[in-house]
């Protein structure tokens, strides 16, 4: 599932299936009230964001564990969560760094099963004599099924362009409001590694902390495709 941050003074441990991170406090340093990072967890996170980036500005005010780029605390699980995506209500969890490939082949069964199950009610309405009253029942569920179609195939496209950019929804819909990604063009992805990459890193388990990219690796993402750059395949 997800992998989760929760601070206490223990050793890492897995919980239900769930890989938490458990850290130790961080000490506050005598002058200017700028904490350092006392744990080697705290430096990893200090070292994926830009030099000079205080502690303070990183620690989550719920769980107070210091949070990497693309972590947020999700309210209903009480938990932060890596590559934060969204809390899923139908399935109870939030969708995240571990198991944002599951959640794809979940909604990808969804749209197989309801693709199916339209042939299914076509080939029963047209093949197989019967009552008026119970046509009418059918067209009904046709209608329900077709409206639930289209919404999970919009939902497995939509989720498909984001891990072939290397995107969460959270980082889509509220791009303007983290702070790390306001001053970024929206036509750029600053986490993007290329199709093939993203690819191979959801769906092949490499479950890395993303850094923030520097100023030459933004300016070279958002520089415009070429001619020469597509025969190349930059966008892989």
């Amino acid at each position: 599932m997800s992998l989760l941050f929760k601070r206490r003074q223990q050793h890492g441990s897995r919980i239900n299936g769930s890989f938490v991170i458990n850290v130790e406090g961080e000490s506050a340093s005598s002058g200017g009230g700028r904490r350092t990072p006392s744990s080697s967890w705290g430096k990893l996170v200090l070292d994926l964001y830009p030099p000079g980036t205080s502690l303070r500005n990183l620690t989550c005010g719920y769980c107070h564990v210091e949070q990497p780029p693309r972590a947020k605390h999700c309210h209903d699980c009480d938990r932060c969560v890596l590559q934060f995506d969204h809390h899923c209500v139908w399935l109870g969890t939030c969708v995240g760094q571990k198991n944002h490939c599951k959640f794809w082949w979940y909604i990808c069964e969804e749209s197989a099963l309801c693709i199916w199950t339209l042939i299914m009610y076509i080939d029963y309405l047209t093949n197989v004599a019967k009552p008026w009253w119970k046509n009418a029942i059918i067209i009904l569920l046709l209608v329900v099924l077709v409206i639930s179609m289209i919404f999970v195939l919009l939902l497995l496209l939509f989720h498909s362009y984001l891990i072939l950019t290397n995107q969460s929804t959270y980082e889509l819909v509220r791009r303007k409001r983290i702070p790390y990604m306001r001053n970024i063009p929206e036509r750029v992805h600053p986490f993007s590694r290329g199709i093939k990459r993203n690819l191979h890193n959801v769906c092949c388990g490499n479950h890395t902390l993303d850094s923030l990219p520097t100023a030459f690796e933004l300016e070279d993402r958002a520089r415009p495709y070429t001619c020469l750059d597509m025969l190349k395949c930059r966008c892989c």
